[in-house]
């Protein structure tokens, strides 16, 4: 049964960092690329970062390109994203995810506000 846990979210004042992490199980993760999405209110999903299955390659949007750094731990088959330099409108819930054949996998989410 794939399992993705985020964790690693709260509040922060702006400038801050916070890292998020995202445990896997249930799959061989080393052979998959995953991705950090976000979702704030009232507003679509949109994809953050993604890393490749051996963690070799990496993309970022633009709008966290420079700021955030996604990572990823093969041995703890945990995938990780760095945030820093903050801002409010990086509030949002952000979600871990890879695709398998035809099927999305999602996690729960975990809140990260950014706010003084």
């Amino acid at each position: 049964q794939v399992q993705l846990v985020e964790s690693g979210g709260g509040l922060v004042q702006p400038g801050g960092s916070l890292r998020l992490s995202c445990a896997a199980s249930g799959f061989t993760f080393s052979t998959y690329a995953m991705r950090w999405y976000r979702q704030a209110p009232g507003k679509e999903r949109e994809l953050v970062a993604t890393i490749s299955s051996s963690g070799d390659n990496t993309f970022y949007s633009d709008s966290v390109k420079g700021r955030f750094t996604i990572s990823r731990d093969n041995a703890k088959n945990t995938v990780y994203l760095q945030m820093n330099s903050l801002k409010p409108d990086d509030t949002a819930v952000y979600y871990c995810n890879f695709n398998r054949a035809r099927n999305t996998y999602w996690g729960q989410g975990t809140q990260v506000t950014v706010s003084s």
